[in-house]
């Protein structure tokens, strides 16, 4: 079978998926594809541009139930929740695009795409939309990188000696489960956002 583009990244991400992103090299992947190391670089010139493909192919991949007509509050928090399930599905690469792929979002992505209408749709003014739409993907792709790394499992484990373990009944405090912080990051973000809209229409409110 002749080499292709998407043939190479398919094969780049099954390795990525098994073995992480630093385990991945040019010669490996001309195993897998039982091809001549030299011939890859006749459709990619380094593992670089092997790890922007496939971060690209995956990206392309994110799909999102479309609910135009439920509340903007309830888009966003379906928007996040399944680009995170697209994180988990393949960690190693996300992890790792997350932290090394400033450009890993790009303007056609259906995340960033379907982000914008809901900020259009929840009435932050035009111009804001891009400041606000980049705040929030620093922030959700910020925390699935401490997720997927097991950084955010560890931190919201740390108990300061000043916290009580046990509540007035003696009944051991429930460890936080990485679903219930990602939801108490996503009913922030949107409080937050409420917040600054509610702000805004009552200045403007205010200058009349």
């Amino acid at each position: 079978m002749p080499l292709t583009e998407a043939g190479i990244y398919a094969a780049a991400l099954r390795l990525i998926d098994e073995d992480g992103v630093e385990a991945l090299t040019m010669r490996k992947l001309a195993a897998v594809l039982d091809a001549n190391p030299m011939s890859l670089y006749h459709h990619v010139p380094n593992k670089e541009a092997v790890l922007r493909g496939v971060a690209r192919m995956v990206g392309t991949q994110f799909r999102t139930v479309t609910l135009e007509n439920a509340p903007w509050q309830e888009r966003i928090r379906l928007l996040a929740t399944d680009f995170r399930t697209l994180a988990h599905r393949h960690p190693k690469l996300m992890a790792y695009s997350f932290s090394h792929q400033p450009d890993f979002i790009q303007p056609e992505d259906p995340f960033l795409a379907t982000l914008t209408a809901i900020l259009d749709a929840a009435g932050v003014p035009l111009p804001q939309i891009p400041e606000v739409s980049a705040v929030l993907c620093a922030v959700v792709t910020g925390v699935l990188t401490a997720e997927l790394n097991g950084a955010l499992h560890q931190w919201a484990n740390l108990k300061p000696p000043t916290v009580r373990t046990t509540d007035e009944n003696g009944y051991t405090n429930p460890d936080p489960d990485e679903d219930r912080v990602f939801r108490l990051v996503l009913d922030t973000i949107i409080t937050g956002l409420e917040s600054r809209l509610t702000a805004d229409r009552d200045g403007q409110g205010a200058g009349r």
